[in-house]
């Protein structure tokens, strides 16, 4: 019979820092539905137009980088948990400026959108560099597993209530006036999440070089894979907002979907991430690159109201596998080359955000290639399938990933040491 005691005895278990930066990430947990898809929808309302909105997600992904650069040089100086928080703050003030346009054009979605990189690019560099510091490989399957059962949980009921709020205030006449309001939340959470990392004691990463050019095959290989991560982002981020709203046309119905995927998602991720250890990880991948390409298959044939649904369906529930199997395999990657090259792991959390820039960029790329050719309908339709089915190949290279460092940490001192030339 289920326990709650018990599990509440197994996460006490884990080490503090470990526990801190699991409860930060709930509190925020609340804020990333907004960020990465209301925020999509409040542009497509006010502009009914989908090259607005790839404009603000481009500007959102021009500024990712550049803050992860400036990220490493400011963690020389400047405590780890603070540039968290700064991340999580920005993020406020990105949709604070959002909502300050009378009218919205590309020079002031530019403009919001690099804030919004900003958030990001300070949000995730630290955040994935606390992930790293704060597990190990051992743990990392229970780590995600609960990071993804947090999300998906506040998911059940968060979406929908925010799209509810707003077609509410629409009724009304006011949607705009609840995108405001909801701007104060988000901003109130990221105070509170902010309040919460500080409770841990973190390191910061060594101050030593962090960018380099050249680097392990194995680390190349994981590159590979952001990129094709980084097509899905491209892709994902926007297309469900926009395809709610244009064949279903309500907020409320985006938030309704979200809610009914996590739902079917929440305890099996908390299951795997109990029961499960580093030899499913291909298993649990080749879950969520499956149901991604399953969501496209009906919106791709029927392109109609319930396509969009299924779509949405398949996207909340093979999300989070997508995000438990690609990080853990992440970061035993970094584990194993930062010990081959004797690097600073903050370099290939860098490094690695090119990776994803790449990718997002050839996501959003074919979006706006097929929209020229033929129109945002077709784009819509078929860039969500295209874009699943290239992720497929995601399975070849993380195999090909675990198989490498398997053989590495079991190889010699000195193997290890002429493998990085």
């Amino acid at each position: 019979m289920y326990n709650p005691f018990t599990e509440l005895r197994v996460f006490l278990s884990y080490p503090r820092n470990m526990r801190v930066l699991l409860i930060t990430n709930l509190i925020y947990a609340f804020v990333m539905p907004i960020v990465e898809i209301f925020i999509a929808a409040y542009v497509m309302r006010n502009s009914n137009d989908p090259r607005l909105v790839m404009a603000y997600q481009l500007a959102i992904y021009s500024g990712i980088p550049f803050t992860f650069l400036v990220n490493g040089w400011l963690l020389q100086h400047i405590g780890v948990q603070r540039l968290y928080s700064l991340g999580m703050l920005i993020s406020g003030l990105s949709m604070i400026c959002m909502m300050s346009l009378h009218q919205l054009s590309i020079a002031g979605l530019v403009v919001a959108g690099v804030l919004m990189g900003m958030s990001i690019g300070f949000y995730w560099s630290n955040r994935d560099f606390l992930a790293l510091s704060s597990t190990n490989d051992s743990n990392r399957n229970y780590y995600y597993g609960l990071e993804n059962f947090f999300s998906t949980a506040v998911n059940i009921v968060w979406p929908a209530s925010v799209g509810g709020f707003i077609g509410l205030l629409a009724l009304r006449g006011q949607a705009n006036l609840a995108y405001v309001i909801i701007t104060v939340i988000v901003f109130v959470l990221a105070v509170f999440a902010s309040v919460a990392i500080h409770q841990g004691k973190f390191q910061n990463p060594p101050a030593t070089k962090f960018i380099y050019f050249r680097f392990h095959w194995l680390w190349n290989c994981m590159q590979l894979l952001a990129i094709l991560k980084g097509v899905a982002q491209g892709c994902i981020v926007t297309a469900p907002a926009m395809l709610i709203m244009t064949l279903v046309g309500k907020e409320g119905s985006l938030g309704l979907l979200q809610t009914i995927g996590t739902i079917c998602s929440a305890i099996l991720l908390y299951i795997l991430g109990r029961t499960t250890g580093p030899k499913h990880r291909i298993f649990i991948f080749g879950i969520g690159l499956t149901l991604f390409v399953l969501g496209g298959i009906p919106n791709a044939m029927f392109f109609n109201r319930t396509g969009a649904l299924v779509f949405m369906l398949c996207l909340a529930l093979g999300r989070p596998f997508l995000d438990i199997g690609y990080f853990t395999i992440q970061m035993l990657v970094i584990d194993t080359v930062s010990a081959i090259e004797k690097r600073n792991k903050y370099a290939y959390l860098f490094n690695q955000e090119f990776g994803f820039f790449i990718g997002r960029f050839g996501g959003c790329g074919l979006f706006l290639l097929l929209a020229t050719m033929k129109d945002t309908t077709f784009a819509l339709r078929y860039s969500v399938l295209l874009v699943g089915l290239v992720q497929l190949l995601s399975v070849f290279v993380a195999r090909v990933l675990l198989r490498a460092c398997a053989k590495y940490a079991v190889a010699p001192a000195d193997e290890l040491a002429g493998a990085s030339h």
